[in-house]
């Protein structure tokens, strides 16, 4: 069997679809004649957790670790809320940022190239030249965000002429975030330097979205793939009781940026124009959510049907996609965030529940979700088209016969995508 050593850091017990993607690949890859070697931090910062995917993670895997030097660990001495929430993606507009993280911002745009996870770099090499000799591996995988990971590999691959695959769950230099970050000019170009030496280093890359393959096409020759996101649930006859209210369900974070202000409306209105919606409809929402939107929601009146649950566990989110009326999917409206593509969406698939989304134009979302019949797409400002769709939803709801079948829900599968990775590997 051929052995790749995967460089990582986000791992059970953080949670997130970033940390799902990369348990199912090396859970599944032996079934291919490939056998994963996972090189992880031994003391990582981790600002989500979910404890009950440690259970997923296989037995046999061999994992090797190396501390990390954590300059988040540092920067919550001074605001333990504040750094989490720059840590988790949440930056908020800067007319509502204090001072104090306006300058860990700056601090982690302009000191810390690529990224907050840059002292582990030097330490790694030298820890993994060892380890690949002894083990024999023949190909390197690193996957980032965090792109410090990415630069670990380079170096080993420059040292040691090893094959090398670069996995982007996340763009690099065009990420939303990217611009938030107080950049002074000479940060920026060192950013655009160090990614073009990663993209053009590399022996194959691998990405998330189609509009990742073409931004990163225009910057480099080597071969680049998409292997988006997916889902590990198993096709079932089992019939699911759904909720009983008018649901409406989002999981995952609802930043300031993805703030759906006409649905909000569309919502307050159909409150008071139509007879029982008050009382039947709820907006479950599963994840970290900003003040901003929860601000939104009480001025819309609807912060009474509002159940707002924090983080949930795998298996909870599972059970309140497969039991919503509807799923919200919602991304920034903004150019940056066309090739972005949720993970959450592959489980709002095999949910088999009408989705809701709003996002970009051009979203690569977008293509998916029209391709499966999987639900409908909108922008930000569609007030009516959003409104005459709650209205039929909420009718069918009333009759009993708010249903959906999407075609092929198993396109998406963990299963179906790590076989794509092995053909790649």
């Amino acid at each position: 069997m051929r052995k790749v050593l995967v460089i990582a850091y986000y791992w059970p017990p953080a949670g997130g679809p970033g940390v799902q993607r990369w348990l199912k690949f090396l859970t599944y890859l032996p079934a291919h004649g490939i056998t994963p070697i996972l090189y992880l931090p031994e003391n990582p910062h981790y600002p989500i957790t979910d404890p009950t995917l440690l259970k997923e993670v296989p037995t046999d895997l061999k994992i090797y670790r190396l501390p990390i030097a954590e300059p988040y660990g540092l920067a919550r001495l001074f605001s333990k809320k504040k750094t989490a929430r720059i840590s988790s993606g949440i930056i908020q507009k800067e007319r509502k940022q204090s001072v104090l993280e306006k300058f860990f911002l700056w601090v982690r745009g302009n000191f810390f190239i690529p990224d907050a996870r840059r002292s582990w770099i030097k330490p790694s090499i030298a820890h993994l030249k060892d380890i690949i000799a002894m083990e024999q591996v023949d190909t390197l995988i690193s996957t980032g965000p965090p792109h410090s990971l990415h630069l670990i590999a380079l170096g080993l691959k420059e040292q040691l002429g090893l094959r090398w695959i670069a996995d982007f769950r996340d763009p690099w230099t065009t990420i939303g975030y990217h611009g938030k970050l107080r950049l002074t000019q000479a940060a920026q170009q060192k950013h655009e330097a160090l990614e073009k030496k990663v993209l053009q280093g590399a022996s194959h890359i691998v990405v998330t979205s189609y509009t990742t393959q073409k931004e990163f096409q225009k910057k480099t020759d080597v071969p680049i793939t998409v292997i988006t996101n997916g889902h590990d649930v198993e096709p079932t006859n089992e019939k699911v009781r759904l909720d009983d209210a008018f649901t409406l369900s989002h999981i995952g974070s609802l930043l300031s940026g993805r703030n759906p202000r006409t649905l909000w409306q569309v919502l307050s209105e159909l409150n008071r124009e139509v007879e029982g919606f008050q009382e039947d409809f709820e907006l479950q929402l599963a994840g970290v959510v900003s003040e901003e939107v929860m601000e939104d929601l009480e001025d819309y009146g609807l912060r009474p049907q509002t159940k707002v649950m924090g983080y949930v566990d795998h298996g909870h989110a599972l059970r309140l996609q497969q039991q919503s009326q509807l799923l919200l999917l919602v991304e920034i409206d903004s150019e940056e965030t066309q090739g972005i593509i949720p993970g959450k969406l592959f489980e709002y698939l095999a949910s088999k529940r009408p989705i809701i989304a709003i996002g970009p134009k051009k979203w690569d979302a977008e293509r998916i979700i029209l391709d499966s019949g999987a639900g409908t797409i909108h922008r930000y400002e569609d007030h009516n088209a959003l409104k005459n769709l709650f209205l039929a939803y909420y009718s069918a709801y009333k009759k009993g016969q708010l249903t959906l079948r999407p075609s092929d829900p198993q396109r998406f599968s963990r299963q179906r995508l790590t076989k794509e990775l092995a053909e790649i590997i």
